[in-house]
């Protein structure tokens, strides 16, 4: 027969294994904050940090990314490797980054569509907007408005008056793309019927432009630009503010007497919403010594990017006022996912 325990003895060991819960539960409930609160007294970095972007390789984000990823190693001595996550618009990959610790070690590279046009596209999103904040939005760009060579249209004029007779094939770099937007924007201010085929990514909206499988898109500059100057394609219109550096003889629309399909991409870093400050702090500032660097200027230009390094307060209220505007068309055009 076992010896009952003395009542003392019982006594301290249900406290302890009273307490031993408690202190589960405490660090249970504390979950990411506590994760948080250990990374902002750590030493940062001390591991290999990963660049998660949003959208397929090869594509300006992409690119832009591997750059900065090798400026960061260099500055910080440790390794900083993309990882490509591609998906419903980019909320796949955001998802993954606004469920990962708050340490600093998986950091978002997308652009700004994810979150100023899927939440209006999307019935649900798969992540908050307080789930993320932005680090810096790097850059600014334009799109070019190019044309397949079956397409007899030798201006943006022409086009809107052929695609007013007959509807229009427009491909975009997939739903919710900025080229989506910037195509719905198009068919309503202009009157133009359009049909919207979506791909994945740019480069398959190149792609499908050159083998005559739609008939227009509204596309990042870099990856129309060989085939526009091999004749391939025809740009018939940027829609930023200034005329393309890469292509100085295209107009842009507000020169056609569009300015309402003005458009820009906003390239942006963001990490999960409790990211220490300190941790934060030391991104910031290596990001802003390398967007200093002349190669990161020297692929900016070439990406057809305006270098902007906003943070804090500026880049937040950038990213609210395309939240605000691209609400406002999307509920206007009754834009949809395809």
């Amino acid at each position: 027969m076992t010896a009952a325990l003395p009542r003392t003895t019982f006594g301290r060991t249900r406290r302890l294994a009273l307490a031993a819960v408690a202190a589960c539960a405490a660090l249970s409930l504390a979950g990411p904050a506590a994760a948080a609160a250990a990374a902002a007294d750590a030493p940062y970095p001390t591991k290999a940090v990963k660049f998660l972007t949003n959208f397929p390789a090869g594509g300006p984000i992409d690119i832009l990314g591997r750059a900065l990823a090798d400026a960061l190693q260099k500055d910080l001595k440790q390794p900083f490797i993309v990882d490509n996550r591609p998906g419903a618009g980019g909320n796949i990959g955001a998802d993954l980054v606004a469920k990962s610790p708050a340490d600093g070690y998986t950091v978002l590279l997308g652009i700004d569509s994810t979150f100023t046009i899927n939440p209006h596209l999307y019935a649900s999103m798969p992540f908050a907007a307080k789930d993320l904040k932005p680090l810096m939005i790097f850059s600014s760009s334009g799109l070019s408005f190019g044309v397949a060579s079956s397409v007899k249209a030798k201006t943006l004029p022409e086009f809107i008056a052929q695609a007013k007779a007959e509807p229009a094939t427009f491909s975009s770099a997939g739903n919710g793309s900025p080229g989506h937007i910037a195509a719905e924007i198009f068919a309503s201010d202009t009157g133009a019927r359009i049909t919207h085929v979506p791909y994945k990514g740019n480069a398959p909206a190149v792609l499908a432009l050159m083998g005559n499988e739609v008939q227009a898109g509204i596309l990042a500059t870099p990856g129309l630009l060989p085939q526009v100057q091999s004749g391939k394609l025809r740009a018939l219109a940027v829609t930023g503010k200034q005329r393309s550096p890469l292509l100085p003889e295209v107009p842009t629309v507000g020169e056609l007497g569009l300015k309402g399909l003005e458009f820009e991409v906003l390239y942006v870093a963001m990490v999960p919403a409790a990211t220490p400050e300190p941790v934060m702090q030391t991104l910031r500032q290596s990001l802003q010594k390398a967007m200093a660097l002349p190669e990161i200027k020297s692929r900016l230009a070439s990406l057809d990017m305006v270098p902007l390094a906003e943070t804090g307060s500026a880049a937040s209220e950038h990213l609210a006022g395309n939240l605000a505007r691209y609400g406002r068309i999307v509920k206007a055009t009754g834009m949809k996912v395809d």
